[in-house]
C-alpha cells in the first residue's frame, strides 16, 4: 500500500527504537523522510538502507530541536528542496532518571529541552508551512508514565504530561488549518532504552501487561500511520495509548 505517497514527513529521532520504525513503515507506506537526530551515523545508515529498497528518505545533519532556530533552519530548507512538509513526528527524547531527592536541574533542563521545547520547536517551524498549505498531520510522542507517573522520572513524566497537554492546545488552535494534531502514549516498547533492564524486570513487566508481551516499535508505527493517513482525517487533539492493556492495571 502507498498511504503516505508523495507525502514529505518529519520524523525526529528516527534513526533508533521507536522512530527508526516509524522511518521505515512511512518510507514503505511512499512517503519522503526526512530523519532528524543527533546520532547522524546511525540516521545516514538507515537513510541508506532504504533508498537501496526503492524508497525515499534522507537524513539531516546539525539538527538541534532545542534551539528554534536551527529547527526553523532546517524546515526552510526542506520546503525549498521538497516544496512542502505534509507530516512532523515528534519522537526525540531522552532520559535521565533520578529519584527527586537527587535530581539536579541539569537533569530537569535536559529532559524538558529535548522531550519538550524540543516537541513546541519543531511544531513551531512546520505549523507555518501546514498552515500556508492548509493541510499537515502532527504526532506527538507522549507516554503512559505522562498519565500516571514513574518513580525516578519527574522530568520525564512531566514532559510527557505537557506533551499531551499542548495536543489538546494544538487539536483546537489548528484544525481550522486542515493540519490534525494528535499523541502516542506507548507503554513498555522493545527498545535499546529497556537493553540495560534486568531480564527478571522485564518477565515481571510482561507479566502486569494483559496481552503478555512487550511493544514492538513496529506497534507504534502502525498508530502513527493510521493518524498521518486520511483514514484519521476526523482525528484531533487525541493521546492513543499504545500499551497492551498495561493501564487498565489488574
Amino acid at each position: 500500500m502507498n498511504r503516505l505517497k508523495d507525502k514529505v514527513a518529519i520524523v525526529t529521532g528516527g534513526a533508533q527504537g521507536i522512530g527508526k520504525g516509524i522511518t521505515e513503515k512511512f518510507a514503505k507506506e511512499g512517503a519522503t523522510v526526512i530523519i532528524w537526530d543527533v546520532k547522524t551515523e546511525k540516521a545516514h545508515t538507515v537513510a541508506h538502507t532504504l533508498r537501496a529498497q526503492g524508497c525515499k528518505a534522507e537524513a539531516m545533519e546539525g539538527v538541534d530541536i532545542t534551539l528554534l532556530a536551527s529547527v526553523e533552519q532546517a524546515a526552510q530548507a526542506i520546503v525549498e528542496k521538497h516544496g512542502r512538509i505534509d507530516i512532523l513526528i515528534n519522537n526525540a527524547g531522552i532520559v535521565r532518571d533520578a529519584s527527586f531527592l537527587k535530581m539536579t536541574s541539569e537533569h530537569w533542563d535536559q529532559v524538558i529541552g529535548v522531550n519538550l521545547t524540543g516537541v513546541f520547536n519543531c511544531t513551531k517551524a512546520v505549523v507555518p508551512v501546514m498552515v500556508a498549505q492548509q493541510y499537515g498531520k502532527i504526532v506527538s510522542l507522549s507516554s503512559t508514565a505522562g498519565v500516571y507517573g514513574n518513580f525516578g522520572q519527574t522530568n520525564y513524566v512531566a514532559a510527557k504530561a505537557g506533551v499531551a497537554g499542548m495536543t489538546k492546545t494544538w487539536g483546537r488552535e489548528l484544525g481550522r488549518y486542515g493540519i490534525n494534531a494528535n499523541a502516542i502514549a506507548p507503554g513498555p516498547i522493545q527498545t535499546d532504552m529497556l537493553a540495560t533492564v534486568p531480564e527478571e524486570l522485564i518477565q515481571q513487566m510482561k507479566g502486569r501487561i494483559p496481552v503478555k508481551r512487550l511493544g514492538q516499535p513496529e506497534d507504534i508505527a502502525n498508530v502513527a500511520l493510521f493518524l498521518c493517513s486520511e483514514e484519521a482525517s476526523f482525528v484531533t487533539g487525541q493521546t492513543l495509548v499504545v500499551d497492551g492493556g498495561t493501564m487498565l492495571g489488574g
